[in-house]
């Protein structure tokens, strides 16, 4: 089987054209993907628990401390004790920030909008069924339990 022909493969080409096009776009407001998508991911008003952006970009603690620090030094967040519970830390967005978060929203709307003007709802549809059992099929974790023949 060709490498072209794996779904894996296709998955992840899909993945790196996307994350590559929101990089050059990102890139033009100094900012980066991984910034936009955090910033996507912070309460506008309430703010967000530190400890609930890492599962919600499917970031590792590690990196998310690196990347909070590095939009703190950008002026885009503010760190707080919460006010209820003061051991935990909430995520807030600057003026800066939600400007930045506001450009982030617009790009990826853009980008869902040039999709679906170019390709039918039922194959988007199909698509997204398809994902979900992937998804479903890789989070059953039976994959492997089969013996491969």
């Amino acid at each position: 089987m060709k490498r072209e022909e794996t779904i894996d493969y296709n998955i992840k080409a899909a993945w790196h054209s996307i994350a590559r096009m929101y990089n050059q776009q990102a890139a033009k407001y100094q900012g980066t993907m991984s910034i936009g998508f955090a910033l996507l991911n912070i309460h506008s008003e309430e703010g967000t628990p530190a400890t609930k952006i890492g599962p919600l970009m499917g970031l590792e603690a590690r990196s998310l401390t690196r990347l909070l620090k590095s939009m703190e030094e950008k002026g885009l967040i503010s760190r707080k004790a919460d006010k209820v519970d003061k051991r935990s830390v909430r995520i807030y967005l600057t003026k800066e920030g939600k400007k930045h978060r506001d450009k982030s929203k617009e790009t990826v709307l853009r980008f869902n909008e040039a999709v679906r003007e170019e390709i039918p709802a039922n194959k988007l549809n199909v698509f997204f069924e398809v994902v979900q059992e992937i998804n479903q099929l890789i989070e059953g974790n039976k994959i492997y339990d089969k013996v491969l023949q």
